[in-house]
């Protein structure tokens, strides 16, 4: 049996999708499969920041679209990029594996900390959660955009265009880039994104016998934390024009839950948590969720969408 598998061009992208065929291939050797490269708009809009873009699934929505029409079998995409309000009618989550490393890292030309960074220096973010993040721990710095693969984004550091980066640790990990990182950034100052780390398998909703090869892959802890995260996400109205970790931790039975939002101007921060069981994933996005909105979460984000879009 051969199926066709959809993805991005980009190393990352590539490497990712390569892994998961080998994954695949671990429990039903027999299988084939031929990978399509389909370019996305988020590959084509090379001079914005992405949060400057109007349109959401910058980075799946093309690949997607030929799993509905029934050109490709599945597509496999970094978690984060897939929509949580808007997911691609017609398709479905197929398999989630298990998650890599939910951190930021820093990167540097001299090897030289965040924090050690002389006050002035210029570092890049793609994100508008970790440009605030930058900001609320070193409001002396300079945040600007960047765009990039990861290849490109290491070279303007080394040629001194940024101070540094901060980027996904799991990107590097796929490239085998660990030895770029300068730090690892804790948690508790850089609370990641919904789904960071993590790989989505998408197929057609519907196709059951595709769905059935590719669950054997799934992790369903990894599966627990993606849930909660998406649920605290989609309980706020979220998206990538609102800055918000959130930070699923789970074991074999038992999970947590931590978000946050921040502020446009005042250096704020608001935070919540919650614990349960795996079962209670979805729950426990939408009980850390009411929690923000409680302390004021609807307000910040109208000031983030007032300044940078509606959604």
């Amino acid at each position: 049996m051969k199926l066709t598998v959809g993805t991005r061009g980009s190393v990352l992208a590539l490497a990712q999708t390569n892994r998961v065929l080998k994954q695949i291939k671990q429990v039903y050797p027999e299988l084939e499969f031929n990978v399509n490269i389909i370019k996305t708009m988020g590959d084509k809009e090379q001079g914005k920041p992405l949060f400057s873009i109007d349109c959401k699934g910058i980075f799946e929505k093309e690949i997607d679209q030929q799993v509905v029409n029934g050109e490709i079998d599945f597509a496999v995409h970094s978690l984060k990029d897939v929509p949580i309000v808007e997911q691609q009618a017609g398709t479905v989550l197929a398999a989630i594996p298990k998650r890599d490393s939910q951190h930021d890292v820093f990167i540097s030309k001299s090897k030289i900390s965040l924090n050690a960074l002389p006050q002035g220096f210029v570092v890049g973010t793609g994100s508008l959660r970790r440009m605030a993040e930058i900001k609320y721990i070193r409001p002396d710095l300079n945040v600007e955009p960047i765009r990039g693969n990861v290849d490109t984004r290491l070279n303007k550091v080394r040629k001194g265009e940024f101070a540094g980066v901060v980027i996904a640790e799991a990107g590097l990990e796929r490239m085998n880039l660990q030895n770029e990182i300068t730090e690892r950034l804790s948690l508790d100052q850089f609370p990641s994104a919904a789904g960071q780390g993590a790989i989505a398998i998408v197929s057609k909703e519907g196709n059951e016998k595709v769905i059935a090869l590719l669950r054997a892959v799934e992790d369903k802890v990894t599966r627990a934390e993606i849930t909660a995260e998406r649920s605290l996400v989609l309980q706020l109205e979220g998206g990538c024009r609102v800055p918000m970790g959130a930070v699923g931790n789970a074991d074999s039975n038992n999970l947590s839950l931590f978000g946050c939002v921040f502020s446009l101007n005042d250096r704020k921060k608001i935070s919540a948590s919650a614990q349960g069981t795996l079962a209670e994933a979805e729950m426990l996005g939408q009980i850390v969720g009411e929690d923000l909105i409680k302390q004021g979460a609807k307000q910040l984000e109208k000031e983030w969408r007032q300044k940078y879009g509606a959604w």
